[in-house]
Formats: C-alpha cells, structure tokens, sequence
C-alpha cells in the first residue's frame, strides 16, 4: 500500500485581538462580521455535535488500540490520542514520525520501499521497518487538530484567493489532493506537513492505517514491513474498523473541537499588541495569515460528503497560517501529494496553540522561537532577515506577540 497518499473573506492584518472566550458567551463579532469561532481548551464541543456525542467520540479517539482490534503488523503508536493531546486531547504532542526516500540519476524522489513511512514499530521485531542506506530522512512532528473542523470549511476559493495575493516571491503552493470518501473528487490540500489531505475523514483513515496499521474501507490494505508482505502476522480479518466507524467518530470529533485560545495573561498587553504589529511590518503574515472566515453554513464539500454546519460556518478563525506548501529552507526532502515541485516545501504550519510545543518546526528542529525564526530561508528568508534586523528590544516584543498564540 502506497503510504504517501497520507477566498470568501480574506484579512490579512488584524486590528483587535482575540480574546478567550467563556463557554457559554455568545461569540464575539469579527471586523468582518463573521462571529468568532469558539476558542478553548475544554474538552467542549464547538456546537458541531452534541456534548454527548463530542464526549464518545473523544473517547474513540483516546482509545488504546491491541493486536485483537487489527494493531500493526507495523505502527508507529497505539491511540490518537498518543500524537495529539497537548494541552487537551486534539493537540499537538513531542511525537513524531520518520519519513525516508533517495533522488534518482534523474534527480526524481523515490520513496522508501512500501511508501515514504518508514514506522518505528511492530508486532514482531523480525518485521520493523527501518531506514535504508543513502535515505534521505526528516521526522515528521505530530499536528495539532484542534480547530480542525473550521479549518475543513475554509472553501478552496479562499485558500486560491490567499496565494493570488501573495507576492511572487512568497507565493504559496495550492495541491488539489483526492477525497478519499469521494472517489474522482479531489479538493486543495489542507491538512499534513505535506498537505496530502483536504478532508477529516480521508486525513483519519490515513493516520489509522499509517500510525496504528488499523484499516478501514477507505484504506482497506495493510501496510508492508519496507516493501515486504506482513500477511504472515495479521491475524484480523480486513478492513479492521468494519463500516469505518472509528474513521468517522476521529473526524467528527476533529470536526467538534474548538480552536486554541489566546493567552489570555498577555493579550492586550503592550508588549503583545507592539509584538504583533513588528510581526506584520517585517512580513511574517504573508503566509501567516491572521484571520480566514470559513465557507458560509450549509456549503456542500469533499465531494458532497461533507456539509458545513451553523457551528463551523461562516466563522472568523486567526490560525496565523495560508495552508499552502513553501520552500522556507527547512529540508523535507519527500515527496506525497503534488509532485516533484513539493519535494522540500511544507504546509506554513499554523501558529494557533504555539505556546503549547516544546519544539517546533516540522522537524523539531529548533528549540526556541528564536531559533525557528532563523532558520527560515528560500520564501522565508526576507522575513528572518527582517527579524535579524530588529533591535533586541523589538524582537522580544515579537517573541511575545508569539507566546501569546
């Protein structure tokens, strides 16, 4: 099984912050008009589903995986919950995943024998997969989900309409990557490092096939030990997640989650309001887009698999992100979804929840926000070198404007 697989309203500077908003306060308006979308870290539904529902669904996704249930023969780990779950189940975590491939003479990506996911796991040593000689390598760090629902509703238009307006120079890279609900129906990429997913449902059956070796009607063949069969070792009838019940409770629930608040100790702060506007004057917000109003409600997408709803449509989120691929100079060298133009290039990672990592960038790679800052280059280098020309005082109004997200 290939493993690779896995405009609307548009303000691109902001004039007020966000602020966290109480559980049952009726949402704020946006400058747009658009209601902001409901922020928090409180295991509480947005409005998508029911708290009932919301709380199962959480529960299936918390949920540890065994060999009974269809675990392996090759994973990387054993629940969602497991990647995603920082501060709340959803998030981000420390976890990551390795992913591998060569150039050939022709200077074209090749990935690893069995797909480009080389995971760190199995139900036997004899079939762990692992990294071959002359691979090239990168870890791949876990997403956050949360907010993820509203994320899904932002129409392809938007997104389009985003890198149209963008300088040349940084214009980002719109993929249009297959439903997998919805054979034949293909929407622009939002979700992975790679952008190799535009649905919930189609981003969940990957990660249950690719991260818990657990199939499912949508991806129904299990993985390979690097290009090998593990037929000998998988004792539990195919697709797994018989109706792909688990599938859909993973997105429902993604879908229910409400976005990552502010920090409420350091919005409205001099020191966070300076911050932001050094943030737009040296350019970091033309990929880091502030504020996005998803499709209005009822807007039928993913091939008609998906209808937005009243609680995610029509809404103001600030993820500080474009959801489009750049080259910013931090090496991924694989290739998914979008061809041979993408090798090198990552999704702009949302900045929403940043205060949450211990590490960041894709690859965990730096340390401090400082340190991430710097090692922007290609699209981004205008940007780290406007930063590199602050005065000290000013980077560290920046930096604050960034612990705030």
């Amino acid at each position: 099984m290939n493993r690779s697989i896995k405009l609307g309203i548009v303000i691109v500077t902001m004039s007020i912050m966000l602020v966290m908003l109480p559980t049952l306060q009726k949402p704020a308006q946006s400058q747009s008009g658009a209601p902001e979308a409901p922020a928090g870290f409180d295991n509480l539904t947005n409005g998508h589903i029911s708290q009932a529902d919301f709380n199962a669904f959480r529960a299936t996704f918390e949920e540890e995986e065994t060999i009974a249930d269809g675990l392996g023969p090759t994973f990387n780990n054993t629940a969602c919950v497991n990647c995603h779950k920082v501060p709340v189940t959803g998030g981000s975590s420390n976890e990551f995943e390795t992913r591998a491939g060569h150039l050939d003479a022709n200077g074209n990506f090749v990935e690893h024998p069995g797909g480009s996911l080389v995971q760190d796991r199995a139900i036997n040593p004899s079939i762990k997969e692992r990294v071959l000689p002359g691979e090239d390598t990168t870890k791949r760090a876990s997403v956050n989900t949360l907010g993820g629902g509203f994320v899904e509703a932002i129409s392809d238009a938007t997104l389009i309409g985003i890198r149209n307006s963008q300088p040349a120079n940084i214009q980002g890279l719109a993929i249009f990557v297959p439903i997998l609900e919805a054979p034949g129906s293909t929407r622009v990429g939002r979700f992975g490092w790679k952008n190799q997913h535009a649905s919930l449902v189609s981003f969940s059956a990957d990660a249950y096939l690719n991260e818990m070796g657990i199939t499912s009607p949508l991806q129904p063949v299990e993985n390979t030990s690097d290009g090998n069969s593990v037929a000998a070792f998988d004792t539990v009838p195919d697709p797994e997640d018989v109706g792909g019940v688990d599938v859909n409770r993973f997105a429902q629930f993604m879908r229910a989650t409400k976005v990552p608040p502010r920090d409420p100790a350091l919005v409205g702060k001099a020191q966070t309001i300076a911050g932001e506007q050094l943030f737009h004057n040296i350019g970091c917000d033309g990929c880091h887009i502030p504020t996005i109003v998803t499709a209005p409600a009822g807007t039928v997408l993913n091939g008609g698999f998906f209808t937005v709803s009243a609680a995610l449509g029509n809404k103001t989120i600030h993820p500080y992100s474009d959801f489009l691929l750049h080259n910013i100079g931090t090496h991924d060298p694989i290739v998914q979804n979008g061809g041979q133009s993408t090798l090198n290039m990552v999704r702009t990672a949302p900045l929403w929840g940043l205060r949450n990592r211990a590490f960041l960038l894709h690859d965990f790679s730096a340390q401090t926000i400082i340190q991430a800052i710097t090692s922007h280059g290609g699209q981004a280098q205008g940007a780290a070198d406007a930063f590199g020309a602050l005065p000290k005082n000013d980077q560290e109004r920046l930096i604050t404007f960034l612990e705030s997200l």
